[in-house]
């Protein structure tokens, strides 16, 4: 099935989903190696490897961490080309007084939000998309 690019089908057919668990952003040096299977994704920055993971691999590695986070699926195939899909959740979120880092991985969008924020975040997303 190809990606969807149309922002209507996008929101009337995103259906978040909220995945266990605790997640957290982390910077390691580029020297320092984590098990792949374990990273959740990634992006190397200047200052370092910025790796997301779940907080209890975290906590075994012994790495810092600020910001612990729900971690919410937006099931849609959405195209990375794809206009106004991001603006749309985000600034619902951000009406509700909900910030989010977004993570756009070819076949869906991850959003991150605030643990205590996660219920809130669903309905704000349940609502954009009914």
């Amino acid at each position: 099935m190809p990606a969807e690019t149309d922002l209507n089908k996008l929101l009337k057919t995103m259906h978040p989903i909220l995945n266990d668990g605790d997640y957290v952003f982390c910077t390691i040096p580029t020297t320092q190696t984590i098990d792949p299977s374990k990273i959740i994704g990634s992006f190397k920055e200047k200052e370092g490897l910025t790796v997301i993971l779940n907080k209890n691999i975290a906590d075994s590695l012994h790495l810092n961490y600020t910001f612990i986070a729900a971690w919410i699926t937006l099931t849609v195939h959405s195209s990375l080309e794809g206009v106004g899909f991001t603006a749309a959740f985000s600034s619902a979120l951000a009406k509700a007084g909900i910030g989010c880092n977004v993570i756009a991985a070819y076949y869906h969008d991850h959003i991150f939000v605030a643990k205590q924020d996660a219920e809130r975040a669903m309905a704000v997303l349940d609502d954009l998309h009914s």
